[in-house]
């Protein structure tokens, strides 16, 4: 299948946060209307997870200090973990896992590459910041899945996934060499865009620019403030 990235890709244009004297109230979304069906939400998911596995356990392979390789194996762990939760639902379905995630394949390990930094500090920080928003928002659109689905899929993928060490190892990292912190800082504001592009594939949207805009807002806000307060705990500028 097509892939929505290529290695070098100009800058996303992101939904942008307006001042507070210019927001208007809080829309309501209702997410049965944007949510996918069951199955590709489920194999889009588990795929991401397992690729968050891979991409952390790389990880571990190029850290010198072996208690960080330690905490940051612990968090390949927690996603892998989250990955055979959301298997375990989609055979749970009677359905086959890997015929699930091979729709997403393609364009996931296209993500995983463009997000793959020049050394193991921006690798672990796109690890920790894509993992992050796209789990606020698998959590957020489990909203809209029918059943019981979506209360046990937001449980799953809730669960601790042992990100306050990697924080904790990136700060270590930025205090023992201050000018790390420019270059996270820059690389971190270039993940969002091609991380909120994985997520806006997973909608059902009408194609109308404007309908989808309005829609859609609201969760990509959510999820650019929450990426906000990921980079300031670091100490990095969003």
């Amino acid at each position: 299948m097509s892939t929505w990235f290529t290695r070098r890709r100009p800058l996303v244009e992101l939904p942008r946060l307006k001042p507070r004297s210019e927001q208007p109230p809080a829309t309501r979304v209702d997410l049965h209307e944007i949510a996918p069906e069951l199955l590709p939400y489920l194999g889009q998911a588990a795929y991401l997870q397992l690729e968050a596995f891979q991409t952390l356990s790389r990880v571990v392979g190029e850290v010198p200090d072996l208690e960080a390789r330690e905490s940051i194996g612990k968090a390949a762990g927690f996603a892998l973990a989250k990955h055979q939760g959301l298997v375990a639902e989609i055979r749970r379905r009677g359905d086959d896992p890997a015929y699930a995630m091979q729709p997403f394949a393609d364009a996931i390990d296209g993500f995983s590459a463009i997000t793959t930094g020049a050394d193991w500090q921006e690798t672990l920080l796109a690890a920790h910041l894509t993992a992050g928003l796209l789990d606020d928002f698998f959590i957020r659109l489990s909203a809209g899945l029918p059943g019981d689905f979506g209360p046990r899929a937001a449980q799953l993928l809730g669960l601790d996934s042992g990100q306050d060490e990697v924080v904790r190892i990136l700060r270590d990292a930025i205090a023992e060499d201050p000018q790390l912190a420019s270059r996270l800082a820059m690389w971190g504001r270039r993940l969002v865009g091609d991380t909120l592009l994985v997520a806006r594939s997973a909608l059902h949207l009408s194609g109308n620019a404007r309908t989808d805009e309005e829609r859609t807002e609201p969760i990509f806000t959510e999820l650019i403030a929450a990426h906000t307060r990921r980079m300031d705990a670091l100490g990095l500028t969003a």
